[in-house]
């Protein structure tokens, strides 16, 4: 029983770690503001997490980053056609970011970009993620018919599409942005496409 409610925190902690991550970032999100979401005791994070912030988060990056590349399939898999899958994830992240109160979609992103140069060891954590987002969707797209490099490329664009539009629709206060990326990957799907005589 004991054991089961210690993992039990452990994940409270992680998930809050990530959600306060997701909508303020790394250096806004203090341990007192994790503790009280994952309604836990400031000991039990010292005791899951030695090290303390910058552990929790390394561990609530690499957890969000895990659950965040299995969207690709869910939303795409849907769709025989990439040509409409690929708009179609972005038409759903619309949804998702303004039904959020524009909130961030992804802590790694969020954080990924606030802490390039001021904390290596998350740097480090963050390259390890997207570098596993493009094995995965990479592997994913050669599953669905794409040559190699023509898969890994694309992955490439879609998390640097996506990323960006999501920065532009924060600041915007608008969906048109990530419709806009969606409609601009289909056509280099489309040119994928032709260009390997499909």
């Amino acid at each position: 029983m004991t054991e089961q409610m210690s993992t039990t925190t452990r994940d409270r902690l992680v998930t809050a770690t990530a959600e306060l991550m997701r909508r303020q970032g790394y250096s806004a999100t203090t341990v007192k503001q994790v503790t009280v979401a994952a309604h836990a005791p400031m000991g039990s994070l010292y005791h899951h997490f030695p090290e303390g912030k910058p552990q929790l988060a390394a561990s609530a990056l690499r957890t969000s980053g895990a659950a965040y590349i299995q969207l690709l399939p869910l939303l795409m898999d849907p769709y025989d056609d990439l040509r409409e899958a690929i708009p179609a994830a972005f038409a759903a992240a619309a949804e998702q970011i303004r039904g959020s109160g524009w909130m961030n979609m992804c802590p790694v992103g969020t954080v990924a970009g606030e802490i390039a140069d001021s904390q290596p060891g998350l740097r480090e954590v963050t390259a390890e993620v997207i570098g596993s987002w493009v094995e995965s969707g990479a592997d994913y797209f050669v599953g669905r018919g794409l040559a190699d490099v023509d898969a890994r490329d694309l992955i490439f664009a879609v998390l640097a599409a996506l990323e960006g539009a999501f920065i532009l629709c924060r600041t915007l206060r608008s969906v048109e942005p990530l419709h806009a990326a969606g409609r601009a990957m289909a056509a280099r799907v489309e040119a994928m496409v032709a260009a390997s005589g499909g």
